[in-house]
Formats: structure tokens, sequence, C-alpha cells
């Protein structure tokens, strides 16, 4: 079989974890041929069956981007005689030959989600998202193949769009965040202290402001044990709000925003926080939560869904567009030792249930599956 992938869109975050650990677990089939074209620097593990390719124009701006997908892609497609093209970014922008199979995945819940939409202010951010829902649900409705994340996802998108074939694959967690009982270095910009941990870029849907307001709310005491320690980019405006917000509440020293430190380095960080905390309210597979359940510390976490379809009865649930719930979930845990310690105890048994090996060899079952329709049409037609 063989088979064009267009992974150009993975550039930042855990679209690039997925095709590493996608491409780590690939086997080794007779007769299948991948050709991949990934930005710079997506350094895939080595695979006999895997080619890379360079496109012949810049992938970095989108609109070139999709041009070439629409205008240079097709091409390409019919000179390697392509069985199939799989877009793990979600939208398929390449008309296809005769024949050729398209495979697509479901990760950006952003413009699906009506609460956020509507909170949004009218700007390019919105404006894409809108323009990127519809070219979702097209790509998606006219693919042989989707792939979601989450069940909650897929029934968001099979509730506005016919999908002609779907299965559901969560992500997983690698061995390197499952930490639980491996002890670890303590990390350099750790705080002092039991500090609480909130692993997360800036941005309205991740709730920071609601998280500081209620971690304001804790007594000094309390305050001054368990500093708060958000890891992220700092070159967001929603990071500069949070900033201010930091130093009108009088909470400098006690919450951290030393900006973003390396993927490699989050594991230690995880895994000598006092508890951890995930806030958002938008997500399709909310990768930070996984990995923070391989840590086993007591893990509060937003009730908003996906979040309870990966969390189970593992973890402290809050209203993440609440302060006071906040506060009453950080109080519980932060005043209840027993309790803490059978959260930390149920995230590092609930971990075992994501495995991105396990991910990774259902995912090409499925994909290797499907096989090239001219061979479809050659079988029933005989």
């Amino acid at each position: 079989m063989r088979i064009v992938v267009n992974a150009l869109s993975a550039r930042i975050g855990g679209g690039r974890t997925y095709l590493r650990h996608l491409f780590a677990h690939l086997p080794q089939h007779e007769g299948l041929d991948v050709l991949v074209f990934a930005p710079p620097g997506l350094d895939l593990p080595a695979h006999p069956c895997v080619r890379l390719g360079v496109p012949s124009w810049s992938s970095a701006n989108p609109i070139l981007r999709t041009l070439w997908e629409r205008l240079v892609l097709p091409g390409i497609l019919r000179r390697e005689r392509a069985d199939m093209l799989f877009c793990p970014g979600g939208v398929v922008a390449t008309p296809v030959p005769a024949g050729c199979r398209v495979v697509t995945m479901f990760r950006n819940m952003m413009p699906f989600d009506a609460e956020l939409m509507a909170r949004m202010p009218w700007s390019l951010q919105r404006v894409r998202n809108l323009m990127l829902r519809r070219a979702m649900l097209r790509s998606m409705s006219g693919s042989d193949l989707t792939i979601f994340i989450s069940e909650h996802a897929r029934a968001v998108i099979e509730s506005q769009a016919r999908v002609a074939k779907a299965v559901t694959i969560p992500h997983g967690i690698s061995d390197a965040f499952r930490t639980h009982g491996k002890p670890l270095p303590r990390p350099g910009a750790a705080p002092q202290g039991d500090y609480l941990l909130y692993v997360s870029r800036f941005d309205i849907y991740k709730h920071h402001i609601e998280l500081v307001r209620a971690y304001a709310s804790l007594s000094l005491g309390v305050r001054q044990r368990h500093p708060l320690l958000l890891l992220g980019e700092t070159d967001f405006p929603d990071a500069r709000r949070v900033a201010r917000l930091i130093g009108e509440l009088g909470l400098a020293g006690q919450v951290l925003m030393p900006g973003a430190v390396l993927y490699t380095e989050l594991p230690a960080y995880y895994q000598h926080a006092h508890a951890v905390v995930f806030a958002s309210s938008c997500e399709n597979c909310p990768n930070i939560l996984l990995e923070a359940l391989g840590a086993g510390r007591p893990i509060l976490c937003s009730n908003a869904a996906p979040m309870p379809e990966f969390g189970g009865d593992a973890v402290e649930y809050f209203s993440p567009f609440d302060a006071q719930d906040i506060r009453r979930a950080l109080t519980l845990v932060l005043s209840d030792a027993p309790r803490a310690l059978r959260l930390a105890e149920a995230a590092a048994a609930r971990s075992y249930h994501y495995d991105w090996a396990a991910t990774a060899r259902y995912t090409w079952e499925q994909i290797l599956r499907l096989r090239p329709a001219a061979t479809e049409k050659g079988v029933s037609a005989g």
C-alpha cells in the first residue's frame, strides 16, 4: 500500500508528539510505502518504509500551504500512484485522484465550542475558527475514515455531519511521563515548598484568571506553603492579563510564571508537584491531563467535557468558570491528606488506560484495513 501523509500543519505541541509516537510504532508490512510531508524540525523515527518529502513551496504560511495542498499535492499523489492520503491535521484541501482513499482526524475542538466562540471577540482568530469549522466538517464528511480522539468530540461532529466511517482512538501516555515511584531530580524552575502546578498555554479557555482568583482567596498560610507554578509561554495577551492580575492581588512570589520549559523537563515538574491543576474548558483529548496522570500526583480538573471521559473517578473536579468552585476543590485537596493520597494512587492506576504504543498500533490497524478503492472495486466486480 502506498500512503502519502500530509502533516505540514503539525508545527507545535500535541500534533508533533502524536506523529512521533505514531511513526515509532509503524508496522513493517510488505509493500508498505509511506511518503511524509512534515514541517522542518519534526524528527520522525527512522523506518525502512518511510520517506520524507519536502514541499516545493514554503509551508510556514497557511495560505501558501493550502495552495500547495490544492495545486501541487494532487500531482504528487498521481505520480506516487498513492492508494491513500492521510491528513492528521483535520483539514483535507487536496482533490485526490480516482481510487485514492482519504483518512483524516479531528483534533481542534475550538471552532465547535459554542460558548467559547460566543465569548471570543470578533477578530482574525474568530474568523479563522469559523472558516476552520466549515473546512473540517467538509473534510470529515468527504473522507473514507475519520479518526476521533474522544467520544465527546465524535458525538459533537456526528450531530452536525454525516461521517462515512469513524473510529475513536484516544491519545496515550509515553513511558517518560509514567514516573510514579521513579524519583527524578527536582527541576530548576520549581519553587521551594509543595507547589501547585498548571501546565498550559495562556488562552481564554484555559481559565488562568479564574484559577488565580481562586488561589488568591486561600489563606496566606496556605499560599505560602503551596506556591502556584504556571508553566507556559508568556508572549500571549492572556499571559499579560494574568501577570497584571497577580500584581493587583498582591501574589508576587506566590504565583510564578517562569515561561515555557522543554517538553523533556515536564515529567519532573509533574512528579515534584504537590498537586496538579488542569482548568481548560475546551479540549478534544487533554494530553496534559493524561501526562499528569502518569506522575501519580493528586489532580484537580475541569469538569467540562471531555475531561471526565479521561479522568474518570481518579481526579477532583471543579467548574472552570467558577473561581469559588475552584477554591472549594483546592481547599478540599490541600486540607485532606488521606483524600489527596487516594487521588494520587487513583491517578497512577488510571494512567494505564492510555498507552502510546497501543494507540499507534490500533491507528495503523484501522488505516491499513481500509483497502484501496481500486482493489475493492476489483474484488466486487469479480
